[in-house]
């Protein structure tokens, strides 16, 4: 991590706030309570656990921040200050994971969607609500493109492309379609990706690498897999 102390200290107040929402009991902490935690964490006061990076149980890789004693002599680090080296070297972050129980875990997903959109996580979008693959028919226009640096920055791209080389896609790459796109009212876009469960030696190997794209974009992205050769000059390489 960046412990320039150049970098800068955080809001002191929102430290404060965090400081005090972090001692509400589990049981009641409701959606008033989240939405004060998420508006005052990125800018917090925040320390680095020991170890400072850790693998978590779902086998991903998250930086430990702990929340800070009033009086505490200590080394800032402020989320809102550090994207860059989050965002480069693919990390999340867990928050007060020395306790029984982390106050929060945010997924390298969730930073990215704070560093494109200014929110851990974004409520209104145009990509589909559907959780299970979707097939499109044949007789169903849609719209093909490639997804802008507002959606797969360049940080991102980088991340994806060097886990689905290490996953055995050695040319992996992608297109983002719309569909119903006529109709501003229900248009729906979707990121695609040139694989299918096929590829994989069995069904879990294909979810294992699905759960982790998932856990590399922001959580409202919806992803298909489609053959590569069912689209004709869609897909560019990541």
């Amino acid at each position: 991590m960046d412990n320039d102390s150049t970098v800068g200290l955080g809001d002191l107040e929102k430290t404060v706030s965090l400081n005090a929402l972090v001692e509400v009991p589990f049981a009641e902490r409701d959606q008033e309570w989240v939405a004060s935690f998420l508006s005052n964490i990125a800018d917090a006061n925040l320390k680095l656990g020991n170890p400072e990076v850790v693998i978590a149980s779902d086998g991903f890789p998250y930086v430990q921040v702990q929340t800070v004693a009033t009086n505490e002599n200590f080394q800032a680090f402020v989320i809102s200050k550090q994207l860059p080296t989050l965002l480069l070297q693919g990390f999340g972050i867990v928050v007060n994971a020395q306790n029984e129980q982390p106050d929060w875990v945010f997924t390298y997903g969730d930073i990215v969607n704070f560093e494109l959109n200014d929110t851990f996580y974004s409520e209104d979008h145009l990509f589909s609500q559907h959780k299970e693959n979707v097939v499109i028919g044949n007789d169903e226009k849609i719209l093909i493109g490639q997804p802008s640096d507002s959606i797969l920055p360049k940080y991102l791209r980088n991340q994806l492309r060097e886990f689905l080389n290490h996953a055995g896609i050695k040319t992996p790459k992608t297109m983002l379609i719309a569909r119903n796109f006529e109709d501003e009212a229900v248009v729906k876009q979707d990121l695609v990706f040139n694989f299918t469960p096929g590829q994989f030696a069995n069904e879990q190997a294909f979810q294992q690498v699905g759960n982790t794209i998932t856990w590399f974009l922001p959580r409202h992205y919806s992803i298909l897999f489609i053959d590569e050769m069912a689209v004709e000059n869609g897909f560019q390489q990541i």
